[in-house]
């Protein structure tokens, strides 16, 4: 995907209302109070290999390291800086069997960290693990 085409999902999720039910959605998954979109899916060749025997995954790592500066550059432009959200407290909250909402617990569990904007009355978050790259809208306050 290009960056015009995770802008428009991004936008798209910005005006969409939140279902009462968490579940799949057309671009990943929702729920009450989030939207995450899966911006690339899970790049990966699996078995396949080029010629020279490379399976991909340092290209894909590349590729989804390339998309997620390109996203972030154009959200910066767009809202200005963004914070720097670390996950790893959640997750260590969520380990101490502290009530920590979604989407920020099951962030917590596929993410490090993320960059994120307030923009009106919900929060945008931009993380990148392996070869995913994840765009999240949320009423929820991660804090």
């Amino acid at each position: 995907m290009t960056t015009a085409q995770h802008l428009d999902t991004i936008d798209l999720l910005r005006s969409r209302g939140f279902p009462a039910e968490p579940g799949p959605s057309d671009v990943g998954t929702e729920g009450p109070g989030f939207h995450i979109a899966e911006l690339n899916g899970h790049v990966g060749h699996g078995a396949d290999s080029d010629a020279d025997g490379d399976t991909g995954a340092e290209t894909d790592a590349e590729q989804r390291a390339a998309e997620h500066e390109a996203l972030l550059d154009a959200l910066t432009e767009r809202w200005g800086e963004p914070d720097y959200f670390s996950l790893i407290g959640t997750g260590l909250r969520a380990d101490a069997d502290e009530d920590v909402p979604e989407p920020w617990l099951r962030l917590s569990a596929l993410l490090s960290y993320l960059h994120l904007w307030r923009i009106d009355d919900r929060w945008i978050a931009i993380g990148a693990s392996g070869t995913q790259l994840l765009a999240v809208v949320t009423a929820t306050d991660p804090r």
